[in-house]
């Protein structure tokens, strides 16, 4: 066990746990930032993706001693009062089914408009691809982020 200092979503945390620890299970267990999903555990699906030092990284795989120093941002954190464009318009195109893949989504679409405020739609396929959706709704994604791209 050892003592981490985060600062996670603009607030100091102190965790003590194994330095091994995924982010992920910080957050969660933790934390009880429970809006960041474990998905599959192997860096894969992007569940669990969340903003490292404002770039999108995946939690699950990430141990808790690669991110003492780092800015955390999760879904959380996104806005505090999610009115974020990017959750205005996953509402407005009715983008989530079941929902779980949603924050995933969402910050990792975050990371991509921070970088290019005006992508095509072959930016946001390629930018959004490592992200899986089992309900199949990548064509409302990619219209709430250029509709999210328009309003920023």
């Amino acid at each position: 066990m050892a003592t981490f200092n985060l600062k996670i979503n603009g607030k100091s945390q102190q965790v003590d746990v194994d330095p091994n620890t995924p982010v992920l299970w910080v957050l969660r267990d933790h934390l009880n930032l429970v809006g960041t999903k474990f998905g599959c555990g192997i860096a894969q699906c992007g569940a669990c993706t969340i903003h490292l030092d404002g770039t999108a990284v995946r939690s699950c795989s990430l141990p808790v001693s690669s991110a003492e120093g780092a800015e955390i941002t999760t879904i959380e954190g996104l806005s505090e009062e999610g009115d974020h464009p990017l959750q205005k318009a996953w509402v407005e195109h009715d983008v989530p089914q079941c929902g779980y893949c949603q924050a995933g989504q969402i910050m990792n679409a975050a990371a991509l408009l921070k970088d290019n405020p005006n992508p095509s739609d072959e930016e946001i396929e390629n930018a959004m691809n490592g992200n899986i959706c089992r309900c199949g709704t990548y064509l409302r994604i990619k219209a709430a982020v250029k509709t999210a791209a328009q309003n920023l």
